[in-house]
């Protein structure tokens, strides 16, 4: 599996094999906390609880926000995860810097990719 980001199509893309599996519409960060291009992995994937939010799932990237050192107490890490709780319209720049996806999309990608998965985010 790989995974690509594209910033201005504002996609997600999922490749098995060299192949495209889905393409999925995501938010991503906005001007202010824009989110960080280049080759990234996944560290962790997390299954959140109902309610919290960008439930129900995160994958965590070695990546690290340019614009926010910290965030929520943490360090600024970057994720792929859901809308809930948080919302925002697919396919816009309104993120802190995260890429959310809908929740079929993140039900879909947690349920394939995992830890150390390469993640590529494109400013393309």
């Amino acid at each position: 599996w790989d995974v690509v980001v594209h910033l201005g199509a504002r996609r997600v893309n999922v490749y098995s094999g060299g192949r495209l599996a889905r393409s999925f519409r995501a938010v991503v960060g906005k001007p202010s906390t824009p989110t960080p291009t280049g080759q990234f992995f996944v560290e962790e994937a997390l299954t959140m609880a109902a309610g919290e939010p960008g439930a129900p799932f995160a994958l965590a990237l070695s990546a690290r926000s340019n614009a926010l050192q910290e965030f929520e107490g943490g360090p600024g890490q970057i994720a792929i995860h859901g809308v809930e709780n948080l919302g925002g319209t697919l396919g816009t720049a309104a993120s802190h810097g995260c890429i959310r996806l809908g929740t079929s999309a993140i039900d879909w990608i947690a349920a394939r990719i995992g830890a150390g998965t390469p993640v590529s985010i494109e400013s393309r």
